[in-house]
C-alpha cells in the first residue's frame, strides 16, 4: 500500500446508478455454480458476514435470500451467527427457500485445532446456525491458538498465545465430520502453497475449497493456478478490498476510488463494487462481497448481465501492489504463520 500511497491521488467516488432487480437476474444466478472434486456444487456469488453486526446482520440475510443469493458465508469469530440462524429459519418457514437450495459455508476457529475439539466446535456452529448440517466448513486459519477460554487468547502484556497443535492433526479431525454427516465438505482458509501441500498428502477426503483474501490490489494468479491444478476451488473474501476494515489507517487506498475501477464501472454502466465482484466471477472465482445495506446487497447481485473483457481484467490486475489489507501481522511470529512465502 505505501507504492499507492506516495501516488499522492486525488480520488472522488461517483455511484452509479442502481438497476432494478429482475427475474432474469434471479434466474442467471441461480444457475451461477462451481463444482468441487467430491460433485457437491457452491453458488459463486454468496454474502459475507464478516464485520455485519448482530443487530443487522439478519435482515441482512433476509434481504440477499429475497434478492435472490444462495450462499451465505459465516464464521465461529464473527460472532453473529445465532442471528444469520433466525434469518434462515425465517426464510426457510416463510417458503422462500428450502434448506436444499441453501449453501451455508461456516469456519473452525484457531482456538478449537486440537483434535477433540473440532467436532464440538462444529456442532456449536450448527446450534448457533440452527442447521443439522453445512454445506462447507473451513479451518479459519492454519495458526492455532491456546485452547479453553477466549477466542484471541493473550498473556499480560497483549501478547497472542498459541497452541502447538499442528493443523494437519486438524484435518483428520475435520474429515470425521463428513463422515459423521454434519458437513459436506470441507476445505482451509488462508492456507499458503506449502501447507495446502501438506495437508494433500494425508487428505483422505479432498480439500474443496481455499477461501483467501483476492482483489485487484493482490489477485494471487499463482495461488490461483496452483489451488486449480489439485481440483480445489478458490474464494475470495473481502473482493472490494475491505474499506471498513477496524484497523484501516487514514491514506490507505480504496479500490472502489481507483481510476482503473471507475474507468470500466462508466465503460460498462455499473458500479465499481459491481466491477470489482465481476472480476472474481471471470477469473472462475466464487466471491462474497459484505453488505447489510439492502440496496447494495442487490446491486451486488446484479452482475449476471455484463463480463469483462480479459483487457478489463489485465487493466484491473495492474493494480497489483501485494495490498494484502486481512494479514493480522499481530501472529506472524506463529510457526504456521502463512503470509511469508509468496504464496
Amino acid at each position: 500500500f505505501q507504492k499507492l500511497r506516495r501516488r499522492g491521488d486525488t480520488r472522488t467516488h461517483t455511484s452509479s446508478s442502481l438497476l432494478v432487480p429482475s427475474i432474469h437476474f434471479l434466474m442467471a444466478a441461480l444457475g451461477r455454480t462451481i463444482n468441487f472434486s467430491n460433485g457437491k456444487s457452491i453458488p459463486i456469488l454468496g454474502l459475507g458476514t464478516w464485520k455485519s453486526k448482530p443487530g443487522e446482520v439478519t435482515a441482512a440475510v433476509k434481504d440477499a435470500v429475497t434478492a435472490g443469493y444462495r450462499h451465505i458465508d459465516c464464521a465461529h469469530v464473527y460472532r453473529n451467527e445465532p442471528e444469520v440462524g433466525v434469518a434462515i429459519a425465517a426464510v426457510i418457514k416463510d417458503g422462500t427457500v428450502t434448506r436444499d437450495e441453501l449453501f451455508i459455508t461456516s469456519k473452525l476457529w484457531n482456538t478449537c485445532h486440537s483434535r477433540s475439539s473440532v467436532l464440538p466446535a462444529l456442532k456449536t456452529t450448527l446450534t448457533n446456525l440452527g442447521l443439522d448440517y453445512l454445506d462447507l466448513y473451513l479451518i479459519h486459519r492454519p495458526t492455532g491458538f491456546k485452547e479453553g477460554g477466549d477466542l484471541f487468547p493473550a498473556d499480560s502484556t497483549g501478547k497472542r498465545l498459541y497452541s502447538d497443535v499442528d493443523y494437519v492433526e486438524t484435518w483428520e479431525a475435520m474429515e470425521e465430520c463428513v463422515k459423521l454427516g454434519l458437513t459436506r465438505s470441507i476445505g482451509v482458509s488462508n492456507f499458503n502453497k506449502k501447507q495446502l501441500e501438506r495437508v494433500l498428502k494425508v487428505a483422505k477426503v479432498p480439500i474443496a475449497n481455499n477461501q483467501i483474501e483476492i482483489h485487484p490490489y493482490l489477485p494471487q494468479n499463482k495461488m490461483i493456478e496452483f489451488c486449480k491444478s489439485k481440483n480445489i476451488t478458490v474464494t475470495a473474501y473481502s473482493p472490494l478490498g475491505s474499506p471498513d476494515r477496524p484497523w484501516a489507517k487514514p491514506g490507505d487506498p480504496v479500490l472502489t476510488e481507483e481510476p482503473k475501477v471507475k474507468t470500466l464501472a462508466q465503460k460498462y454502466n455499473k458500479s465499481p463494487a459491481q466491477i470489482l465482484i465481476r472480476f472474481q466471477v471471470d477469473r472462475g472465482l466464487i466471491v462474497i462481497p459484505k453488505s447489510v445495506t439492502k440496496s447494495r446487497i442487490e446491486e451486488n447481485f446484479q452482475i449476471w448481465d455484463f463480463q469483462l473483457s480479459p483487457e478489463d481484467i489485465k487493466l484491473l490486475e495492474s493494480l497489483d501492489c501485494n495490498g494484502r489489507v486481512c494479514a493480522v501481522a499481530e501472529t506472524s511470529d506463529h510457526p504456521y504463520f502463512p503470509f511469508h512465502d509468496e504464496y
